[in-house]
């Protein structure tokens, strides 16, 4: 069995699931019935003056079937009392010893509100800090939040404040909704940051309803922007995992967040530069007994490859994450269609047929119909392989090229020296 224990910037817990700051961890009931359950460390709901919430506040987007696709929210920060939460804290840790309890903060962006609120939950006994400069909705407004993430200045400079009274380890949680996700990253940095975190949630209206014009959630008729989760998030946190993993600057551990399900999403992330990883509406959707699949699947998967601890994964794949440029633009792959598990759909040849290169051809043969890929013509998009329903009816496969490699940056490097 493998060691799924981690080490985050100092902070240990016995695996690399952990809840992240929202509904599911509001209240110590909830966090010890988690920790019960087996998740290894819990993102306490944000701490802050407390603020009144609305109601309703959730929606969810279900597609094709699935439900809770896409979750949106407008519930803002804990709405009780910070003395109720800090005892609350204080007796999850003492019944708690080594599960992970990280105390999410947001203030005003002043130095003495930052002090103040650090002494006070690391008096709790606290294993680190996460700095909440993500949240879209409500706090935006009031300056804080995303509002603060945005801005790469008072990143860093919140940060500093932060390190100036911390004792435990601070991890600094970055917003989605920027241009580059890296550049306040590097700001977190330079203010001090042990590690980050990332996702918070995406700027998002989840719908409309068509029978009464109301927006999904609405309050009194009224609606408002939301913060977006769940699994159809999750391309975009882990892309931008990807690019703070790979850059030089960025050289502290991360905390991945952002559509993690199961214990594969979670590998994912691990894989390109994760240290261990933050779970919400996956928990909100199915309970706080998913970790137990996500345990068993993860630990599995780690002796299936002979990986004797989770943290020798941690960024195994960040290498082969790379610029476009940088892209062999000599590789071949096509598709290649296995007739006798096919059922005759046509989905492949339609889609080839009508949005793509046309190089899917329809046949007859003893009568029944085949399909065949004119390999001259196939780029190797994959779009046939993705629509096609049936398991092992298209597979992509390799042709070897009867060119060297070359990539993009490279042929424009050779063009440019031939010109001189």
């Amino acid at each position: 069995m493998a060691d799924l224990r981690i080490d985050l910037a100092g902070i240990k817990s016995p695996n690399p699931f952990w809840l992240a700051s929202a509904p599911p961890t509001n209240s110590g009931y909830q966090v010890q019935r988690a920790f019960e359950a087996g998740w290894g460390g819990a993102v306490w709901k944000t701490l802050g003056d407390p603020i009144l919430n609305v109601s309703s506040r959730f929606a969810a987007v279900s597609f094709n079937g699935q439900r809770v696709a896409g979750f949106n929210n407008i519930e803002l920060i804990t709405d009780r009392p910070l003395e109720v939460n800090l005892q609350e804290i204080y007796e999850t840790k003492k019944r708690f010893p080594n599960h992970a309890i990280i105390a999410s903060l947001m203030v005003e962006p002043k130095q003495e509100k930052w002090h103040e609120i650090v002494k006070r939950v690391e008096d709790v006994g606290v294993d680190g800090l996460e700095l909440n400069f993500g949240c879209p909705h409500g706090m935006a407004e009031r300056g804080m939040g995303s509002a603060s993430g945005q801005v790469p200045e008072l990143v860093e400079k919140q940060t500093y404040w932060v390190k100036e009274a911390a004792k435990t380890p601070v991890i600094v949680k970055l917003t989605p909704n920027i241009t580059d996700i890296t550049v306040t990253a590097e700001a977190a940095i330079r203010g001090g940051a042990d590690a980050v975190s990332m996702i918070n949630t995406i700027n998002s209206l989840a719908g409309v309803d068509l029978d009464t014009w109301n927006t999904v959630p609405h309050v009194a008729g009224k609606g408002a922007h939301g913060g977006y989760c769940g699994p159809a998030v999750k391309p975009i946190a882990l892309n931008m995992v990807a690019e703070c993993a790979r850059n030089p600057l960025i050289n502290v551990p991360i905390s991945g967040i952002g559509g993690i399900s199961n214990w594969q999403d979670a590998a994912e992330f691990i894989l390109m530069g994760a240290t261990g990883v933050q779970v919400c509406t996956a928990a909100m959707h199915h309970g706080f007994s998913i970790v137990e699949d996500m345990i068993d699947g993860l630990n599995n998967y780690l002796d299936d490859k002979g990986i004797a601890s989770v943290m020798d994964l941690v960024g195994r794949s960040v290498s082969r994450y790379s610029n476009w440029g940088d892209l062999d633009l000599n590789y071949k792959i096509v598709a290649e269609i296995n007739n006798d598990v096919c059922i005759n759909c046509n989905k492949c040849h339609i889609a080839c047929e009508d949005t793509s290169h046309q190089c899917i051809d329809l046949y007859t043969e003893d009568g029944h119909p085949k399909l065949k890929v004119r390999e001259e013509d196939c780029v190797g998009c994959n779009l046939c392989s993705i629509v096609c329903p049936v398991d092992g009816a298209i597979t992509m496969v390799e042709r070897k090229s009867t060119v060297p490699p070359m990539t993009w940056n490279e042929r424009q490097s050779l063009i440019s020296s031939l010109s001189k």
